[in-house]
C-alpha cells in the first residue's frame, strides 16, 4: 500500500475513534466516567466529561477533513492538533497510575501509548506523499 493509503487509513481510524469517544463522553458522561481508567476512583464531574467529549468531537472534525483532503499540510496540522492532546494525556495518566489496579493499568497504558505512537508514525508518512499531495 502507498503512504497516502496508509495515511488515510490512520486518519480515518483516529477520526472515528475521536468521534466515538467524544460522542460517548458528551452524550452519556456518567457512563463514560464509570470506565475505571477514566474515573480513576475520583469524584464524578459531569462538566469535565462533557467538555472532554466536545473537545474530542472537535478533534475528530480536523482529522476527518484531513482524511478527505489528503494534503501534507492538512494532515500534519490535524496530527499535530491530536498530538498536542494525546502526548500530555499520556504523561498525566502516567502520574496517576496509583489510582488503578495493575489489571486496569495495562489497557490504559496500551491505549494511551498507541494514541501517541500512531499519529507519530502517520506524521512520518506525510513526508512520503507524492508531490501532487504535498500542498
Amino acid at each position: 500500500m502507498s503512504a497516502r493509503t496508509w495515511l488515510r487509513a490512520g486518519l480515518a481510524f483516529l477520526a472515528v475513534t475521536q468521534f466515538a469517544v467524544g460522542g460517548w463522553a458528551l452524550l452519556s458522561p456518567r457512563s463514560f466516567f464509570d470506565i475505571p481508567w477514566v474515573g480513576m476512583r475520583m469524584p464524578y464531574n459531569a462538566h469535565l466529561m462533557m467538555d472532554y467529549g466536545a473537545m474530542s468531537l472537535a478533534t475528530s472534525v480536523v482529522l476527518g477533513v484531513s482524511f478527505f483532503i489528503v494534503r501534507r499540510s492538512m494532515a500534519r496540522t490535524a496530527l499535530a492538533v491530536y498530538l498536542v492532546f494525546a502526548a500530555p494525556h499520556l504523561v498525566i495518566h502516567l502520574q496517576l497510575l496509583h489510582h488503578l489496579t495493575p489489571g486496569e493499568r495495562v489497557p490504559l497504558l496500551a491505549a494511551l501509548t498507541a494514541a501517541v505512537v500512531i499519529p507519530l508514525a502517520l506524521l512520518a508518512l506525510t513526508s512520503r506523499l507524492d508531490k501532487e499531495y504535498a500542498v
